[in-house]
């Protein structure tokens, strides 16, 4: 979990008076505007219940007012402090952490406990109508969904729920996927432009579909995945599969239609957005998906040639997110370059540093990291995640705290109507929380196809960096 803190904010209340707050990035996403006394609290709440695992000290109170000066190391100092508590998992993971969060959100917001609507998408368009709390966590919000589609509580958690934004092209990219430390209501507010709240699976493995398989919703919901992931030219296949799908696809044999479609390349991964890597070269344009246990690059070299190269995540001894600002000549920030780079073993004894220039390498990392859980969770035997309340009612009965209500789904051809109203109107407070801005300027770098690659033999020491619990080398039979 990567945590910010850029800038700071004076935030308004609804009485009129203001109060300084600490802008928190959560994984690249502008979170909430926090003031110093609740993240002090909040330090006090963590001692109390993990004791001497928090080692880095937090800011001291002041009885005066700060400077400019001190109120910007003090913005270091808790921005030190965040990332260093989450190097600890079961802290960074912790439901105390978690309510912290959304309560922070929450008071951010100046949001209300009331019962609103939310609507959810499939990836076929179709949407399903919700009355949730506004202030319901994503988990709350997922296994509300499921429970009114009727999907098995036991497959509930194999799939979650993803922020989608509709290109200017006409296309459509995943953002990020939703985190149970945000409502998913609140943070559909803070967005400004056309956005909606889709049902993707979140698994890597396909044989792990071969258990939801057996239930009528859930291959349903794989099936629609499929079907829109193949039509966006994210799967690859021969003439005659494409044929033989769209045969399938009109007979209604969906059960077919899937274990065809995963002989297909490329079956459930996520492509990215083009970007530019520095392997094999520099400047080398690519294009990066991710799935079954590896990164894979289609590129095309120098000499117009299309490659092919694939990046097996047991493989990566560690990989690392670094930013960083460029800014222009008034000191307003103008432009923000992400990269992701991992060290990758090509070879016994043969350690390289792979750069992929990106704006969604944040996304990237966090798939990474999705794969490597789930390589940790099978090898262990650990269950998927249960739900929290468990029931075989309809979601009007399970989910309390709401009115009934009857949800109606859209046809399909609600994926060419503009999504969730409430993502339309609102200030996009991600870009910009507030006019009112103090930042800190980040060291400012070129262009990404200026970019050198990283030294081979370069030690990774930056506190983005993440260390693969599935990493494994090479020995003389793999060679």
């Amino acid at each position: 979990m990567q945590k910010k803190i850029p800038d700071t904010v004076e935030v308004k209340k609804r009485s009129g008076s203001t109060y300084l707050a600490y802008n928190v990035h959560i994984n690249g996403a502008f979170h909430a505007a926090v003031r110093f006394s609740d993240l002090y609290n909040f330090n006090d709440q963590l001692k109390k219940n993990f004791g001497g695992r928090i080692s880095t000290p937090f800011p001291p109170r002041k009885i005066l007012s700060l400077t400019p000066v001190q109120i910007e190391e003090r913005r270091e100092q808790l921005e030190k402090y965040l990332q260093d508590v989450c190097q600890d998992v079961d802290i960074a993971y912790s439901e105390i952490f978690s309510s912290f969060l959304r309560n922070s959100q929450k008071e951010y917001c100046n949001a209300l406990t009331e019962t609103v609507s939310l609507d959810i998408f499939l990836m076929n368009g179709q949407k399903i109508s919700l009355k949730v709390v506004s202030t319901d966590s994503t988990d709350d919000v997922l296994e509300a969904a499921m429970s009114e589609i009727n999907l098995s509580d036991d497959l509930v958690h194999y799939f979650a729920l993803f922020l989608i934004k509709r290109e200017e092209d006409g296309g459509a990219s995943i953002v990020r996927k939703l985190q149970d430390y945000e409502s998913p209501y609140l943070s559909m507010q803070e967005l400004q432009g056309t956005y909606r709240i889709a049902v993707r699976k979140s698994f890597w493995d396909s044989k792990i579909e071969d258990k939801i398989l057996e239930d009528k919703i859930g291959m349903n919901l794989l099936y629609v995945q499929a079907v829109s992931d193949i039509e966006k030219g994210w799967v690859v296949g021969p003439k005659e599969a494409y044929s033989r799908l769209a045969e399938l696809k009109q007979s209604g044999s969906k059960k077919e239609y899937l274990r065809l479609a995963r002989m297909m390349k490329y079956y459930g991964f996520i492509q990215f957005k083009p970007c530019i890597t520095n392997y094999p070269e520099d400047n080398t344009r690519v294009l990066v998906s991710c799935g079954e246990r590896e990164l894979n690059f289609r590129l095309q070299t120098s000499d117009h040639k299309v490659q092919e190269g694939s990046f097996k995540v047991t493989r990566m001894r560690c990989w690392r997110i670094t930013s960083s600002t460029i800014s222009d000549e008034d000191n307003k920030k103008t432009d923000e370059n992400m990269e992701l780079a991992f060290e990758y073993l090509l070879g016994k004894d043969n350690l390289h540093w792979i750069t992929v220039y990106s704006d969604q390498a944040i996304l990237i990392s966090m798939c990474l990291q999705s794969i490597v859980d789930e390589i940790l969770r099978l090898k262990q035997g650990k269950p998927i995640k249960s739900v929290k309340k468990k029931s075989t009612k309809k979601r009007n009965d399970r989910y309390e705290r709401c009115n009934s209500i009857s949800s109606t789904a859209s046809n399909e051809g609600e994926e060419n109507k503009s999504p969730n109203s409430n993502a339309e109107s609102t200030e996009n407070k991600t870009s910009s929380p507030s006019p009112s801005v103090t930042t800190k300027k980040k060291s400012q770098k070129p262009a990404a196809q200026n970019y050198l690659p990283v030294p081979q033999n370069q030690v990774p020491t930056s506190k983005n960096t993440k260390t693969n619990e599935v990493f494994e080398g090479i020995g003389d039979d793999d060679l």
